[in-house]
């Protein structure tokens, strides 16, 4: 049985540049030299900033023996993309957190219909979307993988995550929904608002779903831990449902969530 876990390191540079704290280069090439047997992916230490100064650190890493992923930014001039385009087989997107939906969307469906995908649709290379587990942006691309930290702030909040249920199964292709549970949330004043402020149909259903996810109400009420293990289990059964990469990139339309 083979029990390895796979681990793809992030450069922490854009939580780093949100706090105002700087990370010192080769502090970060010497930690991923030292661990590099347990790490699968690395990213390149990235500056949100100036693209020169990503493009400059890939080099630096890469004449130190690495091989980081490289990082291109949102609003960036596209010839930092075509670079990368002509060298690396695997990318990554960065800098859309602090972007609204709207505009992501514009500026992804350019990229992926422009750039990243041949004319059937189908990428031409791999890419990593850094920040980024909203559902519609999650299925509307053709991503080899994606991160962020949304699963674990929404637990840390009082919620969890569940797929929409359809024909009376559960279809994580069809939405998303966030329950709030905790007993501690002010959604507990609204109603519908909170798992125990439901009409018992929809309680009934989300209790299917915790059951099926083998874990129980009043722990995710109580427990933020047992919120992050339902969450983790929602993505990889989320995961499962997608297509199998590479797909074509169009737009995987969801409805209504009951």
């Amino acid at each position: 049985m083979n029990n390895k876990i796979s681990f793809f390191l992030d450069s922490g540079a854009f939580s780093a540049w949100s706090k105002g704290i700087k990370i010192d280069l080769q502090d970060y090439i010497y930690f991923i030299k030292e661990n590099q047997s347990l790490i699968d992916t690395y990213a390149v230490l990235d500056d949100i900033q100036n693209p020169e100064i990503t493009l400059q650190n890939q080099k630096i890493m890469e004449d130190a023996g690495l091989n980081p992923l490289p990082c291109y930014h949102y609003g960036e001039d596209i010839k930092y993309l075509n670079q990368y385009l002509k060298k690396y087989s695997y990318i990554a997107f960065g800098g859309m957190v602090p972007i609204g939906n709207k505009e992501l969307i514009s500026w992804l469906d350019n990229l992926f219909s422009k750039y990243i995908c041949d004319s059937k649709g189908i990428p031409k290379v791999k890419v990593h979307g850094f920040g980024l587990t909203a559902f519609d942006l999650m299925l509307r691309y053709p991503w080899y993988s994606v991160d962020s930290t949304s699963w674990v702030m929404n637990s840390r909040f009082g919620g969890f995550y569940m797929p929409a249920f359809k024909n009376g199964k559960f279809n994580y292709l069809a939405g998303q929904l966030k329950i709030n549970i905790s007993e501690k949330s002010p959604s507990l004043n609204k109603f519908d608002a909170n798992y125990f402020t439901m009409p018992k149909e929809k309680q009934k259903i989300i209790e299917q779903f915790v059951s099926l996810m083998e874990c129980d109400i009043k722990k995710l009420s109580e427990d933020y831990h047992e919120r992050d293990k339902i969450n983790i289990k929602y993505f990889m059964e989320l995961e499962k449902a997608i297509p199998e990469y590479p797909r074509k990139f169009e737009y995987m339309n969801n409805g209504s969530l009951f």
